[in-house]
């Protein structure tokens, strides 16, 4: 008696060849479908019976016919054909199909920033063909700093200022920051206010991180208030009272409804470039590779002037 144990490729391919010619109904018919030679499909079948120590098939003058246990072979055979395919199916449809969460930390006010290639990211991810639970949340940057170097995100998407050396960074886009005042303030009708009248108005003061040349735009000024993110400096710019920095695309809303305006845009301006941060040493993700490859293919710059002015009107 001989058992088989562990099976080879090769093996597998003596039952396809079994199986392929018990459909065609014999060895010559078989030739055309299996692309061999009669004699090689002779020697395969002999090597299957040798393996398997049972006879499965007459074969000569009478024509081919199986035997019993060939018949049962046979059976077997396409038990094993067919659950080999539905793995391989399985396995291409891992590569096809992502399953998993992704918590992602994004700094407030983002949104409306025009190049916004992690919600086009997002939208992909979120595509019938997968089967993704997306969980954003909006903190400031230093809660999503911390929070994905704590293992709670997977990625976080904030200023890159002063980040630690354990983040990796994939840069995003560059957001333009312009001086603006709100209707109502003494500057806001003055067709074009000199520098001195500027620097000596009240201005906001930000306490929140900051690149150096930022820093410096604002320590020009006359600082007699503060917020603690963009929104509550614009809180502070609306009053009328105060002049300030705001993000281009969040300052837009208001100037196209004639309750702001910028203030020397094309000299008091700065550049704040924000990434996407993940831990160096993290898991391996399917999901977190996936999103860092759609945004990193989105191309960086694309859809966004990083050298565009405000329309001063």
């Amino acid at each position: 008696m001989v058992s088989l144990g562990q099976m080879s490729d090769y093996e597998i391919r003596l039952i396809r060849v079994f199986n392929t010619v018990v459909e065609c109904g014999g060895f010559t018919a078989a030739e055309t479908t299996l692309g061999i030679s009669r004699s090689a499909i002779s020697q395969h079948m002999s090597d299957l019976e040798k393996r398997v120590g049972l006879s499965l098939c007459q074969r000569g003058r009478g024509g081919f016919s199986l035997t019993e246990e060939g018949k049962e072979l046979y059976e077997a055979g396409l038990t094993l054909l067919a659950a080999l395919e539905t793995f391989k199916s399985g396995v291409n449809a891992l590569h096809r199909t992502l399953k998993g969460e992704l918590n992602i930390g994004i700094t407030d006010n983002l949104v409306t920033l025009p190049a916004m290639n992690v919600t086009d990211a997002l939208g992909e991810l979120a595509s019938k063909s997968h089967d993704i639970s997306v969980n954003i949340q909006m903190d400031p940057s230093d809660a999503v700093i911390r929070q994905v170097m704590d293992g709670h995100l997977h990625v976080g998407v904030v200023p890159n200022v002063n980040l630690p050396a354990s983040l990796e960074t994939l840069w995003l886009y560059d957001e333009p920051s312009y001086l603006y005042c709100g209707a109502g303030h003494p500057l806001f009708d003055a067709p074009a206010p000199a520098w001195a009248q500027i620097s000596q108005a009240p201005a906001v003061a930000p306490r929140y991180p900051l690149p150096v040349k930022a820093r410096q735009a604002h320590d020009a000024l006359t600082l007699r208030a503060s917020a603690s993110d963009r929104e509550g400096a614009a809180f502070l710019i609306l009053t009328g009272r105060y002049i300030g920095f705001l993000p281009e695309h969040v300052a837009a809303q208001w100037v196209e409804a004639g309750k702001m305006r910028p203030l020397h845009a094309k000299r008091r301006s700065y550049h704040i470039p924000f990434v996407l941060i993940t831990r160096r040493d993290r898991r391996p993700n399917r999901v977190v590779d996936a999103f860092l490859a759609l945004v990193s293919g989105a191309g960086p710059g694309e859809g966004f002037d990083t050298a565009a002015e405000p329309n001063p009107s």
